[in-house]
């Protein structure tokens, strides 16, 4: 098994640099690092990266209105309240809200679409992800 140490980055494909990067910028408060000719590398407030890449191929991750496959990024629970009204005031629907009690990982959350309909999840987490190990 490797010994890995930490998360580097994660990419999420897009199609359109520009729209994307306004969208990570603007609507979620996220910073610009570095950009080149196809990529956008971002930060978040706690130092973590992901990379907007072009994608040569059609974004479409989930069916309808499905959420398997997101992003989450973790909000307080004032600045979820907060982000639903900012969210809407920008014509970005939510699609789906939860309050979750159980499984790994409890709170409120909810999920809308970037441009490129990949589905972003923002959770106010009531306590550290739960593991299914016994201690």
């Amino acid at each position: 098994m490797l010994k890995l140490e930490n998360l580097v980055h994660f990419t999420i494909p897009v199609k359109e640099l520009d729209r994307s990067e306004k969208f990570y910028t603007e609507i979620l408060g996220l910073e610009r690092i570095r950009r080149n000719s196809h990529m956008v590398f971002m930060r978040s407030p706690d130092n973590n990266h992901f990379v907007l890449t072009f994608s040569e191929k059609p974004v479409d991750p989930n069916f309808d209105d499905k959420h398997e496959i997101h992003t989450a990024f973790r909000v307080t629970k004032d600045e979820y309240d907060r982000a639903k009204g900012f969210l809407a005031s920008k014509n970005v629907r939510i699609f789906k809200e939860e309050d979750r009690r159980s499984g790994t990982f409890q709170g409120r959350s909810a999920y809308f679409h970037d441009p490129d309909r990949n589905v972003i999840e923002i959770i106010d987490l009531d306590k550290p992800p739960q593991s299914d190990k016994d201690d």
